[in-house]
Protein backbone atom coordinates (compact mmCIF):
# COMPACT_ATOMS: atom_id res chain seq x y z
CA UNK A 1 0.00 0.00 0.00
CA UNK A 2 1.05 3.14 -1.11
CA UNK A 3 2.21 5.41 2.13
CA UNK A 4 3.98 9.08 2.71
CA UNK A 5 5.64 10.99 4.98
CA UNK A 6 4.43 14.07 6.69
CA UNK A 7 4.58 17.08 8.64
CA UNK A 8 1.57 18.68 10.17
CA UNK A 9 1.33 22.67 10.37
CA UNK A 10 -1.49 23.94 12.36
CA UNK A 11 -1.51 27.07 10.55
CA UNK A 12 -2.32 28.31 6.85
CA UNK A 13 -2.42 31.82 6.80
CA UNK A 14 0.15 33.84 3.87
CA UNK A 15 2.72 33.57 5.79
CA UNK A 16 2.71 30.53 6.88
CA UNK A 17 2.14 29.24 3.03
CA UNK A 18 4.65 31.30 1.97
CA UNK A 19 7.24 29.99 4.95
CA UNK A 20 6.46 26.18 4.77
CA UNK A 21 7.03 26.40 0.58
CA UNK A 22 9.88 28.11 1.07
CA UNK A 23 11.21 25.51 3.87
CA UNK A 24 10.15 22.17 1.35
CA UNK A 25 12.09 23.20 -1.41
CA UNK A 26 15.23 24.40 1.09
CA UNK A 27 14.93 20.19 1.90
CA UNK A 28 13.11 18.61 -1.13
CA UNK A 29 10.11 18.01 0.19
CA UNK A 30 6.28 19.00 -1.08
CA UNK A 31 3.66 21.69 0.35
CA UNK A 32 0.32 20.85 -0.78
CA UNK A 33 0.00 24.58 -1.27
CA UNK A 34 -4.20 23.54 -1.67
CA UNK A 35 -4.29 23.07 1.92
CA UNK A 36 -3.06 27.00 3.07
CA UNK A 37 -6.15 28.94 4.01
CA UNK A 38 -7.65 30.40 6.50
CA UNK A 39 -9.45 28.34 7.58
CA UNK A 40 -8.68 25.34 6.11
CA UNK A 41 -10.65 25.05 2.74
CA UNK A 42 -9.99 21.19 2.00
CA UNK A 43 -11.86 17.87 3.60
CA UNK A 44 -9.47 15.53 5.13
CA UNK A 45 -10.58 13.22 2.64
CA UNK A 46 -9.33 15.62 -0.05
CA UNK A 47 -5.90 16.30 1.62
CA UNK A 48 -5.29 12.74 1.30
CA UNK A 49 -5.82 12.39 -1.78
CA UNK A 50 -3.27 14.80 -2.84
CA UNK A 51 -1.04 13.64 -0.34
CA UNK A 52 -0.91 10.07 -2.05
CA UNK A 53 -0.14 12.16 -5.11
CA UNK A 54 3.08 13.56 -4.03
CA UNK A 55 6.25 11.33 -5.15
CA UNK A 56 7.73 12.59 -2.96
CA UNK A 57 8.55 12.86 1.06
CA UNK A 58 8.49 15.17 3.31
CA UNK A 59 4.61 16.23 2.27
CA UNK A 60 3.96 19.37 4.69
CA UNK A 61 0.03 20.04 5.06
CA UNK A 62 -1.07 23.02 6.90
CA UNK A 63 -4.42 23.61 8.68
CA UNK A 64 -6.11 26.25 10.54
CA UNK A 65 -9.63 27.41 11.89
CA UNK A 66 -9.54 31.10 12.02
CA UNK A 67 -10.34 31.02 15.82
CA UNK A 68 -12.84 29.30 15.78
CA UNK A 69 -13.54 27.56 19.18
CA UNK A 70 -13.47 23.45 19.90
CA UNK A 71 -13.73 21.38 16.87
CA UNK A 72 -13.38 23.69 13.65
CA UNK A 73 -12.46 22.84 9.91
CA UNK A 74 -8.81 22.74 10.28
CA UNK A 75 -9.30 20.19 13.23
CA UNK A 76 -11.05 17.80 11.59
CA UNK A 77 -9.44 17.26 8.57
CA UNK A 78 -5.78 17.51 10.69
CA UNK A 79 -7.57 14.40 12.59
CA UNK A 80 -8.50 12.58 9.37
CA UNK A 81 -5.07 13.42 7.72
CA UNK A 82 -2.88 12.09 11.00
CA UNK A 83 -5.11 8.92 11.86
CA UNK A 84 -5.28 8.18 7.92
CA UNK A 85 -3.20 4.26 7.16
CA UNK A 86 -1.60 5.89 4.24
CA UNK A 87 -0.26 8.42 6.10
CA UNK A 88 3.15 8.46 8.59
CA UNK A 89 2.88 11.45 10.22
CA UNK A 90 6.68 12.39 11.20
CA UNK A 91 6.07 15.61 13.65
CA UNK A 92 3.93 18.34 13.95
CA UNK A 93 5.14 21.83 13.93
CA UNK A 94 1.81 23.49 16.61
CA UNK A 95 1.54 27.56 16.11
CA UNK A 96 0.90 29.53 19.35
CA UNK A 97 -1.47 32.52 18.90
CA UNK A 98 -3.03 34.93 20.95
CA UNK A 99 -6.18 32.51 22.06
CA UNK A 100 -5.16 31.79 26.04
CA UNK A 101 -7.15 29.65 28.03
CA UNK A 102 -8.65 28.44 25.24
CA UNK A 103 -7.12 26.02 23.27
CA UNK A 104 -3.42 24.26 24.18
CA UNK A 105 -1.48 21.21 23.39
CA UNK A 106 1.20 19.78 24.96
CA UNK A 107 4.45 20.22 23.30
CA UNK A 108 7.95 17.94 23.50
CA UNK A 109 9.79 21.13 22.74
CA UNK A 110 9.68 24.85 21.53
CA UNK A 111 11.57 27.10 19.72
CA UNK A 112 11.46 30.77 21.06
CA UNK A 113 11.96 33.66 18.65
CA UNK A 114 15.98 33.89 19.06
CA UNK A 115 16.22 30.21 17.72
CA UNK A 116 16.24 28.79 21.21
CA UNK A 117 15.13 25.34 22.37
CA UNK A 118 13.18 25.65 25.19
CA UNK A 119 11.29 23.20 27.51
CA UNK A 120 9.12 25.85 28.19
CA UNK A 121 5.47 27.18 25.78
CA UNK A 122 6.10 30.18 23.48
CA UNK A 123 3.26 33.24 22.84
CA UNK A 124 2.51 34.19 19.20
CA UNK A 125 5.75 36.10 19.34
CA UNK A 126 7.99 33.14 20.18
CA UNK A 127 8.56 35.02 23.63
CA UNK A 128 8.92 32.56 26.08
CA UNK A 129 5.99 31.87 28.74
CA UNK A 130 5.62 30.24 32.22
CA UNK A 131 4.02 26.71 31.72
CA UNK A 132 6.55 23.59 30.76
CA UNK A 133 5.71 21.75 27.74
CA UNK A 134 2.86 23.52 26.50
CA UNK A 135 0.95 26.32 24.05
CA UNK A 136 -1.80 27.96 23.51
CA UNK A 137 -3.14 28.27 19.67
CA UNK A 138 -6.03 28.14 17.34
CA UNK A 139 -5.73 24.74 15.91
CA UNK A 140 -3.75 22.71 18.51
CA UNK A 141 -5.89 21.17 20.80
CA UNK A 142 -6.85 17.97 18.99
CA UNK A 143 -3.24 17.14 18.35
CA UNK A 144 -3.11 15.63 21.97
CA UNK A 145 -5.46 13.11 21.00
CA UNK A 146 -3.50 11.73 18.46
CA UNK A 147 -0.45 9.66 18.06
CA UNK A 148 1.93 12.26 17.34
CA UNK A 149 5.69 11.18 17.20
CA UNK A 150 6.97 14.84 18.14
CA UNK A 151 5.18 18.29 18.28
CA UNK A 152 7.04 21.26 17.95
CA UNK A 153 5.86 24.47 19.74
CA UNK A 154 6.71 28.31 17.91
CA UNK A 155 5.54 31.19 17.97
CA UNK A 156 3.23 32.48 14.44
CA UNK A 157 5.54 31.27 11.43
CA UNK A 158 6.84 33.60 9.30
CA UNK A 159 6.26 36.51 11.59
CA UNK A 160 7.95 36.75 15.51
CA UNK A 161 9.15 40.40 14.45
CA UNK A 162 10.69 39.42 11.51
CA UNK A 163 13.03 36.99 12.59
CA UNK A 164 10.98 33.97 11.08
CA UNK A 165 10.66 36.02 7.90
CA UNK A 166 11.29 34.14 4.60
CA UNK A 167 14.16 36.91 3.54
CA UNK A 168 15.83 35.67 6.67
CA UNK A 169 15.67 32.12 5.32
CA UNK A 170 12.64 31.53 8.20
CA UNK A 171 15.55 30.00 10.39
CA UNK A 172 12.84 29.30 13.28
CA UNK A 173 10.29 27.03 11.25
CA UNK A 174 13.40 25.51 9.59
CA UNK A 175 14.85 24.72 12.82
CA UNK A 176 11.48 23.36 13.85
CA UNK A 177 11.72 21.24 10.82
CA UNK A 178 15.22 19.67 11.27
CA UNK A 179 14.36 18.55 14.56
CA UNK A 180 11.13 16.73 13.40
CA UNK A 181 13.22 15.45 11.15
CA UNK A 182 16.52 14.09 13.16
CA UNK A 183 14.01 13.00 15.82
CA UNK A 184 12.28 11.17 13.37
CA UNK A 185 15.83 9.52 11.75
CA UNK A 186 14.12 10.57 8.19
CA UNK A 187 16.85 10.54 5.51
CA UNK A 188 16.04 12.79 3.10
CA UNK A 189 19.29 12.94 0.94
CA UNK A 190 17.43 11.30 -2.13
CA UNK A 191 15.08 14.23 -2.20
CA UNK A 192 17.74 16.93 -2.18
CA UNK A 193 19.78 14.89 -5.29
CA UNK A 194 16.51 16.37 -7.36
CA UNK A 195 15.10 19.20 -5.26
CA UNK A 196 15.83 21.54 -7.92
CA UNK A 197 14.34 19.79 -10.91
CA UNK A 198 10.56 19.71 -9.22
CA UNK A 199 8.29 22.34 -8.55
CA UNK A 200 7.98 21.99 -4.34
CA UNK A 201 4.12 23.14 -4.54
CA UNK A 202 1.48 20.39 -5.16
CA UNK A 203 -1.76 21.83 -6.26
Amino acid sequence: MKQRRAILVTDGDEFAWRTIQYIAKQIGGRCICRSHGNPTKLTGEQLVDLILQTPYDPVFVMFDDCGAIGEGAGEKALKYVATHEQIEVLGAIAVASNTHKREWTRVDVSIDCDGILTEYGVDKDGVREWEVGRINGDTVYCLDQLNIPIIVGIGDIGKMGYRDHVKYGSPITRKAVEIILERSGYDDSTNKQHSDFRETCRE
